[in-house]
């Protein structure tokens, strides 16, 4: 509602139109505001996870930061798109645990693997083969992607707000609503439903100051609080430029490299696509993209992709890349104010999330439901990504289920010579994963 009422006039505005209308920069930042708010988990999630690969906590929170600036302001001044970009929490567990626990290759090896992925999606982001990959993509897979998404946030959401844990006898039970933190999430989402319902602008933000506070009052926080000490930016080269080629040739690289390259290229236009309110800035957005994330690899971290998480801006009314912008500066202040962070817990943030992924899964209804061959493959998108944790692996069967539901149902004129290949090409990538 809220992101229909602002889109209309500030969809076909240029970055610098928008600072001619105060209403339309002002609902900008709020949705840089709250969409960096339902994100800044990566702070400090993503050092936990490379740590695991041997880089140091302390200095990668940096590398996490840095390339989430450097993204951000691309998004907004190049791409002039509403859409944040960080590491990815899909692919950083590819680098940490496939990469470099299971393959036992080093944490600078992992980072050449990322540079040459990074390099092979910009050939594909600044070449005809975005177009044909886009266009190539049936409607009701980017549908499915879309809702796939959505059930994958409220997934995440539920999560952080304690509502559902891990079971011993199932995968997911419902979580102890006794406890402070859920009870936060609970009237959290109420709150947030209410302004979102009666249309109050930046009602999103609104729900997390008012959630936050009332944690606050009761004391009500998470117990991983942030440690970051700038001082430690002086030894934060000590991780920069260590991208160790020496492998190149070797075929754990290249068949490395051949499932980062597909996770960050389709998981990346899945997420663009189904982010994007306006589909005129994919082509932008997608080399922008590709750039960042060619540039992390020499930062120090894992490789970025477009949040998920963007959509809550989105649905706050972020249009343009001033909510990029918007949270590239709430980045670079959390340098200073880390510690502030720790007074907003995760179930303050859970609801945005909640209530964007809910909105996100809206899209099932462009799916044609009526025809097996089509709603079948999306289905698989719209359940695996959720239920397996990763985009890439719900893309994966969804785009090798096509082609042969296509075939079997003697619907082989709806097929392009594209799609056959990208099915090809997910096929090899679940083989290579099973055998990394």
């Amino acid at each position: 509602m809220e992101s229909k009422q602002n889109g209309t006039s500030a969809d076909n505005m240029s970055f610098l139109e928008v600072l001619k209308h105060k209403d339309i920069l002002r609902t900008e930042i709020i949705a840089g505001i709250t969409g960096f708010f339902a994100i800044s988990y990566i702070i400090i999630v993503n050092p936990m996870i490379l740590k695991d690969a041997g880089i140091p906590a302390d200095l990668s929170v940096f590398a996490t930061i840095f390339s989430s600036i450097i993204g951000c302001l691309i998004m907004g001044f190049y791409a002039n798109s509403p859409v944040i970009l960080t590491p990815g929490m899909g692919v950083n567990a590819f680098f940490t645990y496939t990469v470099v626990v299971n393959m036992g290759l080093s944490w600078q090896t992992a980072v050449a693997i990322s540079a040459v992925s990074g390099v092979i999606y910009m050939a594909i982001a600044f070449t005809k083969m975005n177009d044909i990959l886009s266009k190539s993509i049936p409607q009701s897979l980017k549908h499915g992607i879309t809702a796939g998404i959505g059930l994958f946030l409220v997934e995440i959401g539920l999560e952080k707000a304690g509502l559902i844990v891990a079971g011993k006898t199932s995968l997911i039970v419902l979580g102890d609503l006794t406890k402070p933190a859920a009870l936060l999430a609970i009237f959290g989402l109420v709150i947030s439903l209410i302004l979102y319902l009666r249309r109050v602008k930046g009602s999103f933000f609104i729900g997390i100051i008012l959630t936050t506070i009332v944690g606050v009052i009761f004391h009500i926080r998470d117990a991983d609080t942030p440690n970051v000490i700038l001082s430690k930016l002086t030894n934060y080269h000590q991780i920069t430029f260590k991208g160790d080629f020496s492998h190149i040739l070797s075929t754990p690289f290249i068949l490395a490299t051949f499932s980062m390259t597909m996770i960050l290229v389709f998981e990346s236009m899945g997420l663009v696509q189904g982010l994007l309110p306006d589909q005129r800035k994919f082509k932008k957005t997608f080399q922008g993209s590709s750039v960042t994330t060619f540039l992390s690899s020499f930062l120090g971290t894992s490789p970025t992709v477009a949040a998920a998480e963007s959509a809550s801006g989105i649905e706050s009314g972020g249009r343009t890349g001033w909510m990029a912008v918007t949270a590239a500066v709430m980045f670079g202040l959390s340098l200073i104010f880390i510690p502030l962070l720790a007074y907003v817990p995760q179930a303050a943030i859970a609801p945005v999330i909640i209530i964007t992924g809910a909105l996100m899964m809206e899209s099932i209804g462009g799916i044609k439901i009526g025809d097996f061959t089509e709603w079948f493959p999306a289905f698989l998108i719209i359940v695996l990504i959720p239920l397996t944790n990763s985009i890439s692996t719900g893309l994966a069967f969804g785009f090798v289920c096509y082609p042969i539901l296509k075939l079997a149902g003697g619907q082989r004129r709806q097929l392009t010579l594209p799609v056959y290949i990208l099915g090809v090409l997910f096929l090899l990538d679940l083989i290579f994963s099973a055998l990394l």
